[in-house]
């Protein structure tokens, strides 16, 4: 039996929110729609999320930059006002990144993604100078300055990729190195980094660039994610699971330790984008394992990062187009419908993990401690049994699996009359995927289909029990665990 042994008494600092500084989404313009203005709103109160990251804000969806006939630049801000208005209102604030190219700008027309991001560098530099100094000094008169230094500033995306970037790595510092002096113009204090490279690549060249240049960088930022395979941008590879559950949590301690051995180790390190895959149509977004994943990964990050941008909130997500049906594999913690998946549950549970994080010597387990009494998240992650890719081995129901039994003693709990509310993420627990599977997925998709979905996407307690608590009392749970489930339990008065 695996025991998990608490002491009220004995806690450590508090809970690090490190998981919910940021989460991604889709390309900039979605912010325009109402249904996914309202997705972030939820993510917000009920995950915790502070910051958004999104591509594309420089986009011509955006409607920022053209010109006139003799080349002279026209800057048009009010698509951005809109998007940005309407995050603050929401309560969150905007890790901006600076791409794509705008065509009246690009020097070439090489484009990624259905919704046409330009990859090139800017055929001019000096109009690009103007434009990031123009955009960050409009952002400066509109919302101050005070409110623009809590904002990040991330030059580019993935420019390591040639998928995202045409230029080389000189081409993305040279990029780099006109967008910091533009926004670092405008004020010293505003937060600039980069070099938002997938796989955890560009580390120390990044630093050194700056150092030999003496250019300012305040951040580092990189992505990873957890799969095998090769990026195709409309998802028909096929993708498998590193087995290794440790690889994302590995990846992430080699960069930190890169940074700590470098010339500025006191850089922030974001990652401004995970996940157990990088394809928006991998089925594993949408099963169960992903809430143990997720846990798993973040629980062994503490102390290691300063942000791991979850990629991405929503299904309302067009880089390989519209999806035509409701549960695709997106990279969403909702989906297009705004069910919410057991990702996003595995989110809210940790996101109620609040003040003093308790001492435990099991590493798949996090507790906390408040003034009313505990609570904790519990989970069991295990990669073995697949078989097949992604695509076809989570296409399909999973149904659960006996683990093993676990004991939670607490001790020395104040003495007094609890109540003890179990909840779970597993197999048709929190689990609308294996709901739909197991009903609807041959079935045309409907309205009436969509609320019996959302009627079932409630979360409702397993148990609730009531106890009293001596002095001095030691008390025992004892839970049955599922291979890949997630149990959440509060012990409060």
């Amino acid at each position: 039996m695996r025991e998990i042994t608490l002491d009220y008494q004995e806690f450590s600092g508090e809970i690090d929110q490190f998981s919910s500084l940021c989460v991604g989404s889709g390309h900039a313009g979605l912010a325009l729609r109402k249904s996914y203005l309202e997705q972030l709103k939820l993510v917000h109160q009920e995950c915790g999320f502070k910051y958004v990251r999104f591509h594309g804000i420089l986009s011509d969806s955006m409607g920022v930059y053209s010109e006139d006939q003799s080349g002279t630049p026209i800057y048009n801000w009010q698509y951005i006002d809109m998007v940005y208005d309407q995050i603050l209102e929401i309560g969150m604030k905007p890790f901006v990144e600076l791409s794509f190219m705008p065509a009246a700008l690009a020097s070439g027309e090489e484009i990624v993604f259905w919704w046409k991001g330009n990859i090139t560098p800017p055929k001019d530099y000096q109009k690009w100078y103007d434009l990031i100094k123009g955009f960050t000094e409009h952002l400066t008169d509109r919302y101050g300055r005070e409110e623009l230094k809590s904002w990040y500033f991330e030059v580019w995306n993935e420019p390591n990729l040639k998928s995202f970037f045409s230029g080389e790595m000189e081409d993305y510092f040279r990029l780099y190195e006109k967008a910091v002096l533009a926004i670092k113009s405008v004020d010293q204090q505003y937060r600039v980094g980069g070099p938002a490279t997938a796989g955890n690549s560009w580390i120390t060249e990044m630093i050194n660039f700056c150092n030999e240049n003496k250019l300012p960088l305040d951040f580092i930022s990189t992505h990873t994610y957890g799969v095998e395979g090769h990026f195709a941008q409309w998802g028909e590879q096929e993708l498998y699971l590193i087995k290794d559950q440790d690889i994302i949590i590995n990846d992430v301690k080699k960069v930190k330790e890169q940074v700590l051995s470098s010339s500025r180790p006191e850089l922030e390190l974001h990652y401004t984008e995970w996940n157990s895959s990088y394809s928006s149509r991998d089925p594993v977004h949408d099963q169960y394992i992903q809430a143990p994943y997720i846990l798993h990964t973040l629980k062994g990050l503490r102390g290691q990062v300063d942000s791991m941008s979850y990629w991405t909130f929503s299904d309302i997500f067009e880089e390989a187009g519209p999806a035509s049906s409701p549960f695709h594999g997106g990279f969403g913690l909702l989906n297009l419908q705004s069910l919410k998946k057991p990702a996003f549950y595995a989110y809210k549970y940790l996101n109620q993990l609040k003040g003093p994080e308790l001492k435990i010597a099991d590493q798949k387990a996090w507790f906390s401690r408040n003034e009313d009494g505990i609570r904790g998240i519990f989970w069991e992650l295990d990669l073995s049994e697949q078989s097949g890719s992604n695509q076809e081995y989570f296409q399909k129901v999973i149904t659960a699996q006996v683990q093993e039994e676990v004991s939670i003693k607490v001790k020395n709990l104040p003495a007094g009359n609890y109540q003890i509310t179990t909840y779970s993420i597993g197999y048709q627990q929190n689990d609308i995927y294996s709901y739909y599977l197991n009903n609807y997925a041959q079935r045309p998709f409907n309205k009436t289909i969509e609320e019996e979905l959302k009627l079932n996407n409630r979360d409702q307690p397993l148990a609730v029990e009531s106890i009293l608590v001596k002095k001095g009392q030691t008390i025992s749970l004892v839970y049955t665990l599922n291979k890949n489930q997630v149990i959440y339990i509060k012990i409060e008065q």
